[in-house]
């Protein structure tokens, strides 16, 4: 891994879980402590990061300076279109005749939704209004709806009684999203009310299907919700790295490019 790369890594790290120490980046990045202790130093160097007895943390002029919005799915929408288009393009092209189905919610799960066929009969979960509004119309489509408190960034509904429908629910197949994919810290998502949802649909389906364009891979977000092994297939497109690749086929996952 570059110098680049392990500074990258280990400013995400600090960014989301506060503090942390040699041993524990040493082995993350799967390199020596000699080799963590020359990057701290130089983060330090740059005023990145501050370190205190044996620990390190992001100096807090960094978080004040980050210029990371929150989440928000409407102007997700237009970051990586094309990409999270033919994605969804894809991923629809997969379902057949009478599955029971499970949707996340996310942008490019939108774009999985609107894609999806009239002419076959299909039942769906979901609990995010956009989706919701595309499946509404479909023919032949039998929609099944959880409620709750409803989130604006994500357009979505968060329940106890939700979650519990989610939970007795039984799916063949569950297209999930994601904020962040990393072959060590898992597949993370952006906010925290996300992951018992994330989790629960993952139990309640067969087979588990990883919408996600490849400018996720890399990346850790706040809240991980699930191993990249627990997936059986992920649809992304071409500018997934070619590290995730190998990655991915060594864990037995079918990987299928837009």
């Amino acid at each position: 891994m570059k110098k680049t790369e392990r500074h990258k890594y280990i400013l995400e790290i600090l960014k989301f879980h506060t503090f942390s120490n040699v041993q524990e980046l040493s082995q993350g990045l799967e390199v020596s402590h000699m080799t963590v202790r020359r990057d701290l130093e130089e983060l330090a160097e740059q005023n990145k990061v501050k370190i205190l007895h044996g620990s390190v943390i992001l100096n807090p002029m960094m978080i004040n300076q980050s210029n990371e919005k929150p989440y928000s799915i409407i102007t997700e929408e237009s970051v990586h279109k094309e990409e999270k288009q033919k994605i969804g393009i894809l991923a629809a092209s997969f379902v057949e005749p009478g599955d029971t189905i499970i949707i996340d919610y996310g942008s490019t799960a939108e774009y999985f939704a609107k894609n999806l066929p009239t002419d076959i009969p299909l039942t769906i979960l979901s609990y995010s209004l956009n989706i919701v509004s595309d499946i509404a119309g479909k023919e032949n489509c039998t929609l099944i709806v959880t409620g709750g408190l409803f989130h604006k960034n994500t357009l979505s509904f968060e329940s106890p009684e939700g979650l519990e429908m989610i939970k007795n629910f039984r799916a063949n197949k569950a297209f999930v999203t994601a904020s962040g994919i990393d072959h060590k810290f898992g597949v993370t998502c952006s906010n925290y009310y996300e992951r018992p949802t994330k989790k629960a649909l993952l139990q309640s389906s067969m087979k588990k299907i990883l919408l996600v364009d490849s400018s996720k891979f890399g990346l850790i977000r706040s809240d991980y919700f699930a191993d990249l092994a627990e997936f059986d297939e992920i649809i992304t497109d071409s500018g997934i790295p070619d590290e995730y690749k190998d990655i991915i086929h060594s864990l037995g996952i079918t990987l299928r490019i837009a």
